[in-house]
């Protein structure tokens, strides 16, 4: 007699999660390609493009690098900061104030 050991059960559960996610999209799908097939409909189906995603993966990683690096900043620096998109690739430049000259 086999046993299910803690891993093997997490791997099944695991697995049920994930073929009950696909066959709920799968139903979506067959859903949205029906309504696609009946007289009046307008809305296109449209994957979304991998490098669009990719794009967008890219853009939170910089921004939590952004606020990371602002954060480390303040926390050890006197001056100020903000982030802006640099064309040397900083994350964070430093602000400094304009003085107006003594007349």
């Amino acid at each position: 007699m086999a046993t299910n050991t803690p891993g093997q059960a997490f791997q099944n559960k695991t697995r049920v999660a994930i073929l009950a996610e696909l066959d709920k999209k799968k139903r979506q799908l067959m859903q949205n390609q029906q309504s696609m097939n009946s007289p009046g409909a307008s809305i296109s189906l449209s994957r979304p493009n991998l490098k669009e995603f990719r794009d967008n993966a890219e853009q939170q990683h910089i921004a939590a690098q952004q606020k990371a690096a602002l954060q480390h900043a303040h926390a050890h620096s006197s001056g100020f900061f903000i982030t802006q998109d640099s064309s040397f690739g900083n994350l964070i430049l430093p602000v400094l104030p304009r003085l107006e000259p003594e007349s």
